[in-house]
């Protein structure tokens, strides 16, 4: 048994520091001498850098917040034309990464677009170019990404509001609140951990974004650390800039922490919990329900998905010239092969932590699920920054032969950084389901003679079925729409349908990123219509 025991702590222990290592080289960079480049940026453009990171962030954490509470509270506490079709339609924005959000919104309003199209077709030729408004820069990457990314604050959100006690509802209306009053002094508060949660990965995931910023030619410190590896070449540096990124991502979530003290969002009440009723709405307030829930829906999924089709059918050569069977092919075996990995190695993990019970286990695998709140962009040049150093200083004074063409521009090293980018997802995943199973299950199995080996294989796999398959469908959803770690590490010659529409709209050819962002588009949408089950559990209806 110990020995068993040992191996399941040994297998646990090294892939959590697979996933650490570079995570820690961030850090460790932090002090390496870089070039001139890092003086001319401090003297320019730094500040612009920062600035437009905080002005982003804070921004499209405002939108989203408006966005994702108000549609998940009127679709939680009402009902109204099309409320079940909202329900789980709202999620579909997750379908549309920021980047192609931009390029439909480019396309749309642009001199000549899409609008100018429309406009001409109804009412004939005229300068409409002047009066059409212009999207683009800061408020064209905000909007591209808000409307991407609120869904993450609208599924948290919804689900707090949904186990929300109507005794707190009750007690309020008792108290004379009307609704706006309950809302914002009873209900919002109540789901402020949901709030914030939902907040937090908005934050990650905008400081993270390359794509919109990048398309949109802003300043970020994300695009920032682009620059200084591609351009300037300067890989020290581009671990600094990640460095003050990361920091900055930490801050955040120590301030929240902070600020709520000791505050509490549980409901202790001896009456038990009490369903929460819906209400109908009269036609005026029904009315503006549903207008507000079709603008959104319409904004962040038919909008894009409109934009790309029409273009599309516009210039059929565009899909002619387009090798989508590759495209797919290769977009399905990177989400086939990273989903396998990562469930396999999270279940080991998972169960070495379950039987080992060991507090140094524990807190490495604390460290290791933080890969999800860095930047693609960040791990991809602290990998390159890892197996640099790694090959100069270990491989070659032991006169093997360089590793570097094994890690760089291969499937294997671009499949190791999706490990670590989305090892959180996977882990946390499962071990929710583990925690459904009662640790009295172990020690029955012990007693009828299974193995460790066989007690995983036989009663936790079975039993985590559902679990495995809902992890899978969110891993291959960010593997679909993943761009900084597909751009930087893939193989020459290979693409993928998010790398192929990048490179169209850098080129300035959003005709031809069309194709691709339409089949990303629709493929995402099918992995979340297949996850909403999962996602909209509703045991109030």
């Amino acid at each position: 048994m110990l020995k068993n025991l040992n191996i399941w702590f040994i297998f646990s222990l090294l892939i959590s520091l697979t996933v650490i290592i570079p995570i820690l080289t961030v850090f460790s960079s932090f002090f390496e001498n870089t070039s001139n480049y890092f003086e001319i940026l401090k003297n320019t453009f730094l500040f612009e850098y920062t600035l437009n990171s905080i002005c982003l962030l804070v921004s499209v954490l405002i939108l989203t917040f408006i966005i994702g509470t108000g549609s998940a509270y009127l679709v939680s506490f009402y009902e109204f034309p099309l409320s079940n079709f909202f329900k789980w339609a709202l999620i579909l924005s997750f379908a549309v990464p920021p980047y192609i959000y931009a390029y439909s919104l480019t396309a749309f309003f642009e001199n000549y677009g899409t609008a100018y199209t429309i406009l001409k077709n109804l009412f004939g030729e005229a300068n409409y170019n002047t009066h059409i408004p212009k999207f683009d820069g800061m408020l064209g990457s905000i909007l591209s990404i808000s409307f991407s990314l609120f869904g993450y604050v609208y599924i948290l959100t919804r689900a707090s509001f949904l186990y929300q006690s109507q005794h707190l509802i009750d007690l309020g209306k008792n108290l004379g609140f009307t609704n706006l009053k309950s809302f914002y002094s009873i209900i919002l508060p109540s789901a402020r951990p949901a709030i914030v949660a939902g907040l937090s990965l908005v934050a990650m995931e905008t400081l993270a974004e390359f794509g919109a910023v990048d398309f949109f030619s802003i300043n970020t410190l994300t695009t920032g650390i682009y620059n200084s590896w591609i351009a300037f070449d300067d890989l020290a540096f581009a671990n600094q800039l990640s460095f003050f990124l990361l920091l900055f991502i930490f801050a955040l979530f120590i301030i929240e922490n902070l600020s709520r003290k000791k505050a509490k969002y549980h409901f202790n009440a001896r009456g038990g919990f009490k369903r929460k009723e819906k209400l109908k709405l009269n036609k005026s307030k029904s009315l503006f329900a549903f207008i507000f829930c079709f603008l959104i829906f319409f904004l962040s999924f038919l909008f894009p998905l409109s934009q790309m089709l029409y273009w599309t059918i516009k210039f059929p050569e565009n899909l002619l010239d387009l090798d989508v069977i590759n495209l797919f092919l290769n977009t399905i075996y990177l989400v086939f092969l990273s989903s396998i990995i990562l469930i396999l190695f999270s279940l080991i993990s998972n169960y070495g932590n379950r039987v080992s019970n060991n507090k140094i286990l524990n807190i490495f695998s604390t460290l290791s699920i933080s890969g999800y709140a860095i930047p693609g962009v960040i791990l991809a040049v602290a990998f390159i920054t890892f197996i640099a150093w790694f090959d100069e200083n270990i491989i070659k004074t032991l006169g093997f032969l360089s590793i570097k063409k094994i890690f760089f521009g291969s499937i294997l090293g671009l499949v190791l950084v999706y490990f670590i980018r989305f090892y959180s997802l996977a882990f946390n995943g499962i071990k929710s389901g583990y925690e459904k199973i009662n640790i009295y299950v172990d020690e029955s199995a012990y007693l009828l003679g299974y193995s460790k080996r066989k007690t995983f294989m036989n009663i936790h796999v079975p039993f985590l079925r559902n679990s495995l398959l809902f992890v899978g469908i969110l891993i291959s959803l960010e593997i679909i729409r993943e761009l900084p770690i597909t751009l930087i590490l893939r193989p020459f010659n290979f693409e993928t349908f998010a790398t192929t529409a990048y490179i169209s709209a850098s080129e300035d050819l959003l005709e031809a990123a069309a194709v691709p962002s339409l089949f990303l588009i629709l493929i995402a949408a099918l992995f979340i219509m297949i996850t909403s089950k999962y996602i909209l559990r509703d045991n109030n209806e």
